[in-house]
């Protein structure tokens, strides 16, 4: 045989071989993705089926399989998607209702997996513990705020420095809160749940008057509030409206006619908030919107919010949420009024949660409308660290530190009329703890 026909030949046998490994076909994909599985080589199971999408293969179990190699990895939202695609193919696998189920629940979406649940198999349902109702988890968490500066504030001589004089002059010094809140959570369908707040706040203050003479006087404030909160999975979105009621009762001391001479006026007061957010989730982002709607102080004013939850690793085991906050009132349009970042991660058992605000924070509401700051005064700053860890399986402890800056003022009065006014700061340090049970 001579060199040319040995040369040609030997080229042939390499442009088959080439040719062949580049010939993608549905069986040749099937049989390399399944080698793969059975070798749980994730990482590459991933990039194999990577490049059959580019070339146009993709079908159930390729699909199935993709899912479960990210969930194996951890990657959970990551897995959700291609366990989504599968079951628009096939819905009768409890095999891959069971994976669909879990990859949703390990992100942080149970409310979307109790939905997709009505349609698993008897076997699965029962090792789930589906249930179309159910009781979920139920919580007790108490908390003590206080103001360090108190003493400093009452030693001041602030109705000097505004030269109160003849005139009536007088400031609402904060001492100290607590605050005891059960919580309550249950599923009333498929696809919705209902949250429950009963909180009571005790606060005590200082009022200090200057009227004749300078006084200091003790005010004990009583407020209550009862928080409603449903959440509804509507396909991959959630839209979850929610009410919070406040009301309580305090009184003051009030000047008379005569300098030296008061009395005691008593007053009940009841504040409210209603809010609508919608979210969503894409792969390894979760954007959502919020509007409240609001009276606190006798002052209505409307609030919107919008931020982005971001997940690097695709699970809850590290995620990010920078937020945006506009405001508007009777004699202001909407526009900017506070930014803020929060996220948490998981180190072991225990998990830790961030929250940072800053902006012009007076009556302002928190997240989903379940924090009302009705208390007087003006913040610029707020920040928040809680730690999470589990015991006993179904029980977790929670215990938190809030750091907050406040503005308030003292007020002379002449004639009854605003005539002056300083701003005096503090600092003011909250901890709470808590403790959850999931039934």
């Amino acid at each position: 045989m001579s060199k040319r026909i040995v040369t040609v030949l030997l080229f042939m046998a390499v442009f088959s071989v080439l040719n062949a490994q580049t010939n993608w076909n549905y069986t040749e994909v099937d049989k390399k993705s399944y080698e793969l599985f059975q070798q749980k080589k994730w990482k590459e199971l991933i990039e194999f089926n990577n490049e059959a999408c580019e070339k146009g293969i993709e079908y159930f179990y390729l699909q199935a399989r993709t899912g479960i190699a990210w969930y194996n990895l951890g990657k959970y939202r990551k897995a959700s998607k291609w366990f989504f695609k599968a079951w628009e193919n096939d819905q009768h696998f409890e095999w891959l209702q069971e994976y669909l189920y879990y990859s949703l629940v390990y992100s942080g979406r149970y409310v979307e997996a109790s939905k997709l649940a009505v349609d698993f198999s008897n076997e699965l349902q029962q090792k789930i513990n589906f249930q179309k109702m159910k009781p979920l988890q139920i919580a007790i968490e108490g908390g003590y705020s206080w103001n360090p500066d108190i003493e400093q504030l009452l030693g001041s001589n602030m109705h000097n420095d505004l030269e109160v004089g003849p005139d009536y002059g007088e400031a609402f010094y904060f001492k100290n809160y607590h605050f005891e809140s059960l919580d309550y959570s249950h599923q009333i369908a498929p696809g919705v749940i209902l949250n429950h707040n009963l909180t009571h706040v005790g606060t005590d203050k200082m009022e200090q008057l200057y009227w004749g003479s300078h006084y200091n006087f003790q005010i004990d404030v009583k407020q209550n509030q009862y928080f409603l909160n449903p959440v509804f999975a509507l396909g991959k979105l959630y839209f979850s409206p929610s009410m919070n009621i406040t009301w309580g009762k305090s009184a003051l001391l009030l000047g008379n006619y005569d300098p030296n001479t008061f009395y005691t006026s008593n007053y009940k007061f009841s504040d409210y908030i209603f809010t609508t957010s919608v979210w969503t989730n894409w792969g390894n982002f979760s954007p959502g919107a919020e509007i409240n709607l609001a009276n606190i102080a006798n002052e209505g004013f409307k609030q919107a919010s919008a931020w982005l939850t971001i997940y690097p690793l695709s699970n809850s085991n590290l995620y990010l949420t920078p937020r945006v906050y506009f405001k508007s009132d009777n004699d202001n349009s909407f526009g900017y009024n506070t930014f803020g970042l929060s996220g948490g991660f998981q180190l072991g058992q225990f998990h830790f949660y961030g929250n940072y605000l800053n902006g012009e924070m007076e009556n302002f509401i928190e997240s989903g409308g379940y924090v009302i700051a009705n208390f007087p005064g003006r913040s610029t700053r707020k920040y928040m660290g809680s730690i999470y860890f589990p015991f006993a399986k179904r029980y977790q402890f929670v215990v938190r530190y809030l750091n907050q800056d406040v503005s308030e003022r003292y007020r002379v009065y002449q004639n009854a009329t605003l005539f002056n006014e300083k701003a005096y700061n503090y600092i003011k340090h909250t901890i709470t703890a808590g403790i959850s049970w999931k039934f």
